[in-house]
């Protein structure tokens, strides 16, 4: 890629003018203007349900625009399609992958080469672009075995395959560690520097600050600011989004821990695939009272562990996963849940709802087999579902464009709300969740934080799966690293810090003596 000024008036690639949405009675844009440099890395910035998915899906041609316009180089553009989009040089990466597990790295890719191709040049070009890069791939590797991180480097890359003139990315360190995240940082800028604009959607305001040129602001809809990131704080941008101030998570009073509710006694598992991971001599007690962390780098055993605390996934024998002191480690999930247990994983779309079903549905999937008078003598109370479903968007703030909306059509931050909150609802004396706050905004974080810290000082058993450090710091009581399969002991939060859990997550046995630390039973 060249560094030629592709831009038209003024240098501008890509101008939006104007631009207005509507969704029968809801305007999820109303009169949206943004304007876009070559060479430029431009954040859009707004809460869950501000309108930054619809209007970058209007400028990628899934979505036309109620009115408005937009102008490529000058001139104006109507785009009709993706596929549209891509020709004219707009290449865009979803927060929601669009892979298919069942297919290999290349095969997925080839889906968006135009015409006829040929699989082994293919699948050369795959290695040599992600290495060049620094994203590097296997291209013969089947998706379903694949790390979340590892399935966000197969959609940028089809993307640079393309050679874009535009990239948009749509949360694209959501699911990526520090290192990925920095590394992905490295490329955009390198990709900037030769000429392409990044439109780059993102809740993470430090990265905002510290990678874009330009920020436009979107609330309800509308545009409230363009700034230049670089001269604002991390607090004024949330408060530029939000429209006021967004609160710190309260730890609460914190009283002493109760008896474990969750125990994990020398688990260990062979991989689920050729490329997953074997958990090895995994041992771990989440005590009523407290939020346990386990953190680490994606693709260490996190997916695995999650299926088989929630009886997705079997374990060897029953007193290998213990709740409530009740073996259940040959359970399934709705027996496991009718001891009182909830589960929330990481993929929300697909695996914690289905996309087509409207909220209450996807309520009913979870809630059937508890005592909610939901269901009797094998028939649905659609009434106490849709009143359900409206007390968790209610207390969650979950936003959408009509009651009992399909799940598929809510933003990603709102639908994380909703799922969160459809556990929570139950009180749950033990509390299972993958990636709590994956691609939401600083407000939701927040929120969905906070219900996680009160609901352990009500005396549940709380254990996060995180990648985000600074998620751990701010809500976990104890923290353990899983690493390759193996997790290390569980350490009083104050006791550890970044660089130590930087060895364990690099295979440290152990990150050195203290004087709190839990042996493990």
């Amino acid at each position: 890629m060249g560094t030629t000024d592709h831009g038209g008036r003024c240098g501008y690639l890509l101008e939006a003018e104007e631009i207005v949405k509507r969704f029968g009675d809801f305007t999820a844009n109303d009169r949206v203007s943004l304007r876009v440099r070559p060479g430029e890395i431009h954040a859009l910035l707004g809460e869950n349900g501000a309108g930054k998915s619809t209007l970058v899906k209007i400028i990628y041609g899934s979505l036309q625009p109620s009115a408005g316009r937009l102008r490529w180089g000058g001139e104006a553009l109507t785009v009709p399609n993706p596929a549209a989009a891509r020709r004219l040089g707009i290449g865009m990466v979803f927060q929601h992958f669009s892979l298919f597990d069942a297919l290999t790295v290349v095969e997925n890719i080839a889906l968006a080469v135009p015409g006829p191709f040929d699989r082994d040049a293919l699948a050369e070009r795959v290695a040599r672009v992600s290495e060049e890069y620094g994203l590097p791939l296997d291209p013969t590797a089947l998706v379903a075995d694949l790390s979340v991180g590892v399935r966000q480097r197969i959609e940028v890359v089809r993307c640079l395959l393309q050679e874009p003139r535009l990239l948009i990315m749509d949360e694209p360190t959501a699911v990526l560690t520090p290192q990925e995240a920095r590394q992905l940082f490295v490329t955009l800028r390198r990709l900037a520097h030769e000429g392409c604009a990044v439109l780059y959607i993102s809740h993470r305001l430090e990265e905002v600050r510290e990678l874009c040129h330009h920020a436009t602001i979107l609330r309800q809809g509308r545009v409230v600011a363009d700034v230049d990131p670089r001269s604002e704080t991390v607090s004024s941008l949330a408060r530029l989004m939000v429209g006021a101030d967004v609160q710190s998570v309260n730890p609460a009073a914190r009283e002493a821990p109760g008896p474990p509710a969750l125990t994990v006694t020398g688990l260990s598992l062979p991989a689920g695939g050729p490329f997953g991971v074997p958990l090895r001599d995994v041992s771990l007690q989440v005590r009523s009272g407290e939020v346990t962390a386990v953190a680490g780098v994606a693709g260490n055993g996190q997916s695995e562990l999650f299926e088989v605390l929630s009886g997705e996934r079997p374990a060897p024998t029953p007193e290998s996963v213990t709740i409530a002191g009740q073996p259940c480690g040959e359970r399934d999930i709705t027996e496991r849940r009718r001891l009182g247990a909830a589960f929330v994983p990481e993929e929300r779309l697909g695996h914690s709802a289905v996309p087509g079903f409207g909220l209450s549905e996807n309520v009913l999937l979870t809630r059937h087999a508890a005592n909610d008078h939901l269901v009797r003598t094998g028939f649905v109370s659609g009434g106490r579902v849709r009143a359900l479903a409206d007390r968790i968007s209610t207390r969650f703030d979950v936003r959408f464009s009509r009651r009992d909306q399909e799940a598929g059509a809510l933003s990603g931050g709102n639908l994380q709300k909703f799922v969160v909150g459809r556990e929570l609802d139950r009180n749950p004396r033990v509390l299972v969740i993958n990636q709590p706050t994956w691609g939401v905004d600083a407000g939701a974080a927040a929120l969905i934080r906070q219900a996680l810290v009160d609901r352990a000082r009500d005396g549940a058993a709380v254990l996060v799966i995180s990648q985000d450090l600074d998620e751990i710091f701010e809500i976990a009581d104890r923290i353990a690293v899983i690493s390759r399969g193996a997790l290390s002991d569980s350490y009083p939060a104050h006791t550890i810090d970044r660089e130590r859990i930087g060895m364990l997550m690099a295979g440290a046995r152990a990150a050195g003596p203290g004087p709190e630390r839990d042996a493990r039973t």
